[in-house]
């Protein structure tokens, strides 16, 4: 945070902040026990790949190696399938507050190893440990607590007076939130009665294996939940077996058009979590400190490796210069680090790959005239770093306006009048969130009618809850997540 005293240029900041610099305050290690390998679960148990393959899973901040996992390929996900299927009648069967049960004892658990997990996280994925301890374990929990609360109320949920699960469950996670997005598919799953095969992405397997031992610790029935980890021919597998009843995905857009057109044609219920370029728009009569600190989180939160993030900040013309000069302070007082240290407020990229992606279209950005800006941070000299970043002067034929680039890189445009700023939020292939950020509650109210997107957030942003729903239009995907619309994915009603 900054003060009336903070100087005014980001340089002084700087210098500043080096004379009140936080001495390191790492996160223990020791709180996770990593094995060397880790196998698949399948059945409620632990099992090499039958094929013998493996893969690598590193650390983003430092490359290391942290442990070996096997690469399933098809006969792992029959055999995964099959489990599944032959789990499915009896947990069906089973009366909701009996599922329930299970479900709370996974919250529990995860309640319990919080700590365990989001060093794990931290591990894995290269986010500030910050943001798992504070933001993603929490979340996780919530999830498994709000979904046993449903188990035994389907019949309530608006959804018919008798909905039925539809079977088996293939869900396909990304990596930019591994633990939270398997509690978002999981648990409504498992609330309406389906078994679940999941695959979590290559980059970060291992908190969805941890959570396998926590289905165990909790005396999941076998079967019930198997992890099936690999690459994505390993997730195409899964999503094309013909015993699988509902698919669930969320990552890039690119991937989820493959798979609408693999389900296209069969009987498999299908929802789409994909991309998005959100608009953050702020007002001349908006809480302008307020709104600078939702900017920051709404884009450089997770390195802005969130699908929702605030990629596009629309301010308006009367105050551009004063929220850009107020922006660039507060970026200035960001600490870019090794993501286990609690101080640190930016962690690494998640890998070489999306860190090439991040950085090649930094550069189209300046290639194409935007004015390039980046805090002033010192990276680390291994891992997959990228410093915060503001482009200015940005058009809406600009690739940085118009793609998304996942990663912690943000475009400014200008608006005069509401509807024009309405017209450029919307002036986008995704669908998937936006802000406003003004003192009028008339404005917002229709302002969020306007605007095409899943999820509108008014003088915040990057809020989650268990119990609203989120989801995308157009690009951005198709069927909601969380809350009572997060159980109608997964069960038939009439």
């Amino acid at each position: 945070m900054t003060d009336n005293n903070t100087p005014s240029n980001p340089s002084a900041t700087a210098a500043a902040s080096q004379l009140f610099a936080y001495a390191p305050a790492p996160e223990s290690r020791a709180v996770v026990d990593l094995a060397p390998s880790y196998g698949l679960f399948v059945d409620g148990e632990f099992r090499e790949a039958a094929a013998g393959k493996v893969f690598k899973t590193l650390s983003p901040a430092t490359e290391e190696v942290l442990a070996e996992v096997a690469h399933a390929g098809e006969e792992d996900v029959e055999a995964a399938v099959r489990a599944a299927r032959a789990a499915f009648g009896p947990w069906a069967a089973l009366p909701g507050a009996e599922r329930a049960k299970f479900l709370f004892r996974i919250a529990r658990l995860i309640q319990e190893r919080s700590r365990e997990l989001a060093v794990l996280e931290t591990l894995d994925n290269g986010k500030p440990i910050r943001e798992s301890r504070d933001a993603d374990l929490p979340l996780v929990a919530a999830h498994f607590f709000y979904y046993a609360g449903w188990a035994d109320k389907l019949s309530y949920a608006g959804l018919g007076p008798d909905p039925r699960p539809l079977g088996v469950a293939a869900q396909v996670i990304p990596w930019n939130f591994p633990l939270l997005m398997l509690a978002w598919k999981i648990a409504p799953a498992l609330a309406a009665g389906n078994t679940v095969v999941l695959k979590p992405a290559e980059t970060t397997p291992l908190s969805a294996l941890f959570f396998a031992d926590i289905c165990r610790q909790a005396g999941l029935p076998k079967g019930v939940v198997n992890i099936v980890t690999g690459d994505g021919a390993t997730g195409a597998a899964l999503v094309a077996h013909p015993d699988v009843n509902k698919v669930a995905f969320t990552g890039s857009t690119a991937v989820g058009r493959q798979i609408a057109r693999t389900v296209a044609g069969t009987d498999k219920r299908l929802t789409l979590e994909l991309g998005g370029k959100g608009a953050n728009i702020v007002f001349e009569d908006a809480p302008l400190d307020q709104a600078v600190e939702g900017i920051v989180g709404g884009i450089f939160f997770n390195q802005g490796q969130v699908c929702c993030a605030g990629s596009r900040l629309l301010v308006q013309e009367s105050v551009q210069d004063e929220v850009l000069d107020a922006l660039k302070r507060r970026l200035a007082t960001l600490r870019v680090g090794d993501p286990l240290d609690k101080n640190t407020d930016v962690g690494a990229i998640n890998s070489a790959e999306q860190l090439a992606r991040i950085t090649e279209l930094a550069d189209a950005g300046e290639a194409e005239g935007a004015e390039r800006w980046s805090a002033p941070c010192a990276l680390p000299s291994e891992g997959y770093w990228f410093a915060p970043t503001v482009f200015t002067d940005v058009s809406q034929a600009h690739r940085i306006a118009r793609e998304e680039i996942f990663g912690p890189v943000l475009s400014v445009l200008t608006f005069r009048t509401p509807d024009e700023a309405v017209a450029k939020a919307n002036n986008t292939p995704y669908g998937l969130s936006a802000g406003i950020w003004t003192e009028k509650g008339s404005r917002i109210l229709k302002m969020a009618n306007q605007l095409r997107a899943g999820v509108v957030w008014a003088n915040t942003f990057n809020k989650f809850d268990p119990t609203s729903p989120f989801g995308g239009y157009k690009e951005s995907g198709y069927g909601r997540e969380g809350g009572r619309h997060g159980l109608e994915a997964y069960l038939e009603h009439a």
